[in-house]
């Protein structure tokens, strides 16, 4: 166990003193969280009032609606772009195959390599949070528990979906339509800047089946309203079923396209 603690710290202190190095980008993503945050405030302040009644389930606001939606989608953006990302670059500078012939464990490495990314973004989230209460969202009855529940089932099924991505990197080198289509079809029904509520019922039907639709309600009805677990058991259920079957299968179909690329001689290939 301790073994594998540090072999995670590892990845981590390696990958933090590698962004730390870039300075002025570090601080301009901090900065960045800032401008997008006011930018949302007065957006919000632009709306019809009668939009009102499709947010009344979060509070009837919409900044609160779209702050939660924008920061806690990052973490489907850092999966998807991360865990390929960290193929790519291994690939490029020749280190993949000879991380992938070490004692190291398959999913221990692909778990290692993104876990910094995830602690950035969830430092990213929280600043988001704190600057939103600054701007007046409430929070104050908010169920932190459930909240903690939904986020460490959001992180676990989004990582199932960046790992998929990044087999298919593995495969198709540059090619990622997997990631391409979720991605678009996440912002596009996925409820991140608006209620799923709008859509036409066979849109509805559809965002069902994006993780991100289930988290987002999830993160909303918890920190916004309170929510406890039992009044949003179907989001959860989503999400816990999202987490079980797609972990698992991510990580073989990584497995498999590893094997493959070493079959077809293109591992080291890009």
């Amino acid at each position: 166990m301790l073994r594998t603690l540090a072999k995670i710290w590892a990845f981590i202190k390696k990958d933090f003193i590698t962004q730390i190095s870039y300075k002025v980008s570090f601080f301009l993503q901090i900065v960045g969280i800032f401008f997008s945050t006011v930018t949302f405030f007065f957006l919000a302040r632009l709306l019809d009032p009668s939009a009102s009644k499709y947010l009344a389930d979060y509070g009837g606001d919409y900044f609160s609606f779209v702050l939660i939606g924008f920061a806690f989608s990052s973490y489907l953006q850092v999966s998807l772009q991360g865990f390929s990302k960290i193929v790519r670059e291994s690939q490029m500078i020749g280190v993949l195959e000879s991380l992938l012939v070490t004692q190291t464990e398959l999913p221990l490495l692909i778990i290692s390599s993104a876990m910094y990314n995830f602690i950035f973004t969830s430092l990213r989230v929280f600043v988001y949070l704190l600057i939103g209460i600054v701007f007046g969202i409430g929070m104050s009855g908010a169920n932190y528990f459930g909240a903690l529940v939904f986020l460490l089932l959001t992180i676990i099924s989004f990582s199932s979906l960046g790992i998929f991505s990044a087999g298919f990197i593995v495969i198709f080198k540059k090619g990622d339509p997997f990631g391409w289509a979720l991605t678009s079809l996440s912002w596009l029904l996925g409820g991140v800047y608006y209620p799923v509520k709008i859509l036409p019922p066979v849109l509805q039907k559809i965002a069902n089946f994006l993780p991100i639709t289930h988290a987002l309600e999830g993160m909303r009805m918890t920190l916004l309203q309170g929510k406890p677990l039992t009044q949003i058991f179907t989001s959860l259920s989503w999400l816990v079923l999202f987490t079980v079957i797609m972990f698992p299968a991510s990580l073989i179909f990584f497995n498999f396209s590893v094997k493959k690329a070493k079959r077809d001689g293109s591992l080291v290939q890009y």
